[in-house]
């Protein structure tokens, strides 16, 4: 055990993009995985949304694989199979179905239904420490659906909405380096920032130069070290929308 003195080195980004469906979750990912990487050749969905990815082929010669099974097992099989090709860039689209498919595995289980987690939370860890370990840059969409909380109004519990929440284990945004919710009309706002991009920024249109910025955060080797002046200047990056 040793201490030693913090510093930055080259990353890739683990990113996640949420959002209700015509929010523009898989146009987003692709203009941001552009950016990431400039080479469409070098960029892979792994698709889960009935050839959807097709939609956007006008953009370039991106790479498309297809799950018709949800399983935790399946997407990290894919990811292996979009890293050992040699892409840059890895779009999950989406990992919603992946907890899905958790949750029904969970329901079938016979027996108790808090002990059945230990059958279903490694299976899920094990999916998200594939993501974080990868040696690529990793774009996840995740569904968004209304969330609702219980109230005592009169004697009685009332269901109040609370707005919208990711289809996906709770608290998985904690795992994501950035995370970008996507509203009806394509605005991206950050609910999650560890760049320093993009967080108390006003909501913007994500371009392939959303993707330029991020790289640029993932090469930079080192950060100075914060002082009474970087403090109110950190973070303020511009970013360019069009």
């Amino acid at each position: 055990m040793q201490l030693r003195q913090s510093s930055r080195t080259q990353v890739k980004i683990k990113l996640a993009l949420q959002g209700c469906a015509g929010s523009g979750k898989t146009m987003s990912s692709l203009l941001l995985a552009y950016g990431l990487t400039s080479n469409w050749n070098k960029v892979a969905v792994i698709d889960t949304e009935n050839s959807s990815a097709d939609l956007y082929a006008h953009l370039g010669g991106y790479n498309v694989l297809s799950l018709s099974e949800y399983s935790p097992e399946k997407y990290i099989e894919a990811i292996s199979v979009c890293e050992k090709a040699g892409m840059e860039v890895i779009i999950i689209d989406s990992i919603s179905h992946c907890w899905d498919y958790l949750l029904d595995f969970h329901a079938n289980l016979q027996g108790n239904s808090f002990t059945n987690w230990a059958k279903v939370t490694p299976r899920q860890n094990a999916f998200v420490q594939k993501i974080l370990s990868s040696p690529c840059h990793i774009i996840c969409t995740m569904r968004s659906k209304q969330d609702y909380v219980l109230n005592e109004k009169n004697g009685k519990m009332i269901p109040e909405k609370v707005g919208l929440k990711a289809v996906q284990r709770d608290n998985v945004d904690y795992e994501f380096t950035l995370v970008l919710d996507l509203d009806i009309k394509h605005h991206a706002i950050a609910s999650k920032d560890r760049t320093g991009l993009f967080m108390g920024k006003p909501e913007f249109t994500i371009t392939p130069n959303t993707g330029r910025e991020i790289l640029n955060w993932c090469n930079a080797a080192s950060v100075p070290q914060i002082n009474h002046q970087t403090q109110q200047t950190y973070g303020t990056a511009p970013i360019t929308a069009s």
